[in-house]
């Protein structure tokens, strides 16, 4: 992939974000990516915890964004995630993103908006029951952006005791 191609890392701050960052600045050699980091407020949720439990939803008092402790995480991971990028060589901005609805849908609308040619994560890899209970947030990517994704799976160290990992 040649410098001037725009990509845009998904970073979670996981290890899993790391490594899929590590093997794009290896494999793909990028010169500047944007470094993406999707967050929900806190009492979007505490309202999808509550409607998943079939209680009744309290009424919400939705805080400023700078006030809330999500936000102020999401930011620290981000510069955590460009920092990770500048460790490897490579020229990261960062983008810090609300999500609506989704993370999957959160990256893919930043995706467009950015208009960049391939988007990067890592994923679970979740197979079997639990993958089946679980959305997966780089195969609704793949579905829904429209551009070249590059996945990258967990170490197999990191499940090998799980039978729902991929080997």
């Amino acid at each position: 992939m040649n410098n001037a191609q725009t990509m845009l890392i998904a970073y979670d701050g996981s290890d899993r974000a790391a490594r899929a960052m590590e093997y794009a600045a290896r494999f793909l050699q990028p010169g500047t990516v944007e470094i993406l980091t999707a967050w929900e407020p806190v009492a979007r949720q505490a309202a999808r915890v509550v409607t998943r439990t079939g209680l009744q939803q309290a009424a919400m008092d939705t805080e400023a964004v700078e006030d809330d402790p999500a936000y102020e995480e999401a930011l620290a991971i981000c510069r955590e995630g460009v920092k990770v990028a500048e460790d490897l060589g490579l020229a990261g901005r960062a983008h810090l993103v609300e999500s609506a609805t989704t993370i999957a849908s959160a990256i893919v609308d930043a995706a467009d908006e950015l208009d960049v040619d391939i988007i990067v994560t890592g994923t679970r890899a979740l197979k079997g029951f639990r993958g089946w209970w679980n959305n997966s947030t780089a195969e609704h990517i793949v579905r829904h952006a429209g551009r070249p994704v590059f996945i990258v799976p967990p170490e197999k160290d990191d499940e090998d005791d799980d039978p729902e990992y991929f080997d």
